[in-house]
């Protein structure tokens, strides 16, 4: 990839995991609040839920991106 190839490929990468974040980081907060709720046997507390969170907000943006990138590349023939 060269000149403007790659500044639109980053930007529909960016696009796409800007799209994909806000439901990725929710379903993966609702997972693994009810997974510790479930092996705590108890409702979590609010500092452990904005803990949750965090590592959701996390887990989703790396999942995004990485997605995006593959699905990206993919879609433009150069992965394969």
């Amino acid at each position: 990839m060269t000149g403007a190839a790659d500044s639109g490929y980053l930007l529909w990468v960016v696009a796409l995991a800007a799209a994909l974040w806000w439901p990725t980081s929710r379903l993966v907060w609702v997972l693994s609040v009810r997974r510790l709720e479930r092996k705590l046997g108890r409702r979590l507390g609010e500092g452990e839920l904005a803990g949750q969170k965090r590592r959701a907000w996390l887990i989703a943006a790396a999942l995004s991106l990485i997605f995006s990138a593959l699905f990206n590349l993919r879609l433009i023939d150069r992965g394969g």
